[in-house]
């Protein structure tokens, strides 16, 4: 997604270091509550958040490594800066969600054979409803960051962490329903719909991070903007062959130009330099490459 605010790349990068700090360490914070409130209350469907926990875990430190990682700027070798760094970071966050599913449903058919009245329902409501909360800050903020930098490794881990306050949403009815009505198959129902939202999830992050690396175009809306911008200068005739593409806080544009024919080489050099700078004040992280043609109005002559 396109950032929607003019920040600097400096305040970008700073956002995306503390949007993932804070990511790490509310995973952090709620794999403790979780283990404690499980191992209180033996249920499967609390289970499948501390295995989401877990995974939100490694998922945010692969990300926190990814971010910095994607922020060194460009050198002898990574031309394009290393901005693909977030997009690999998406596609093992999806790996390691997708492994977690399958992991839980292990441990759904368990419970669903050997069923359970759930153990001291209410300490692990209370453990739902802390994770719940401290969760919600959490996306409020992954939310922000987005929407200023147009980051994918924290919008899918925001995505993750949305859909995370559902689950939790569930996981405590469940107990509600398996510790107070004592419906021992409530647990292990909310245990796969948690499974099936967690494999959901795996395919939106896969889908997002093969976008970016096979270089996906950017959306229809972003596309007639820029060239709402190029034609803004009242000495461009036309543009074609428009290319754009995303690369972590990175945005990569070139098109050809089209001028009319007695406009000198000098003068087509100012105005690319002035269409380009148009472009920047909107978009700052942007490389853009010009290509100016002479206007070509079908006559055969240019």
């Amino acid at each position: 997604m396109a950032p929607e605010n003019k920040i600097s790349k400096n305040h970008a990068e700073t956002l995306l270091k503390r949007a993932t700090t804070a990511s790490v360490t509310v995973a952090t914070i709620l794999i403790g509550l979780k283990t404690w409130g499980y191992m209180q209350s033996g249920s499967v469907a609390l289970f499948a958040t501390l295995l989401d926990s877990v995974m939100d875990t490694l998922s945010s430190i692969i990300i926190f490594a990814a971010v910095r990682f994607s922020m060194v700027p460009a050198n002898e070798d990574f031309r394009f800066g290393h901005g693909k760094a977030e997009a690999i970071a998406g596609l093992l966050q999806a790996f390691v969600i997708g492994l977690t599913s399958f992991i839980l449903f292990y441990e759904v058919v368990d419970k669903i054979i050997n069923p359970k009245i759930i153990d001291n329902a209410a300490l692990g409501i209370g453990v739902i409803v802390a994770s719940m909360a401290l969760t919600l800050l959490l996306v409020i903020y992954q939310k922000y960051v987005t929407k200023q930098t147009g980051s994918i490794a924290i919008q899918a881990d925001g995505m993750h962490y949305t859909g995370d306050i559902l689950l939790n949403f569930g996981v405590g009815v469940s107990l509600l329903l398996g510790g107070y009505f004592n419906m021992v198959y409530a647990d292990p129902l909310f245990g796969a719909i948690a499974g099936f939202y967690l494999l959901y999830s795996a395919y939106q992050i896969f889908l997002e991070s093969a976008s970016v690396l096979m270089d996906k175009e950017m959306s229809e809306e972003e596309r007639d903007k820029i060239q709402e911008i190029i034609y803004s200068h009242p000495q461009v005739v036309g543009i074609h062959e428009l290319r754009t593409r995303r690369s972590g806080l990175n945005i990569f544009i070139q098109f050809h130009m089209e001028l009319e024919e007695h406009i000198s080489l000098k003068q087509a050099h100012i105005i690319s330099d002035q269409v380009e700078n148009k472009i920047i004040t909107t978009y700052h992280n942007a490389e853009v490459l010009i290509h100016a043609d002479p206007y070509d109005d079908g006559s055969g002559k240019v």
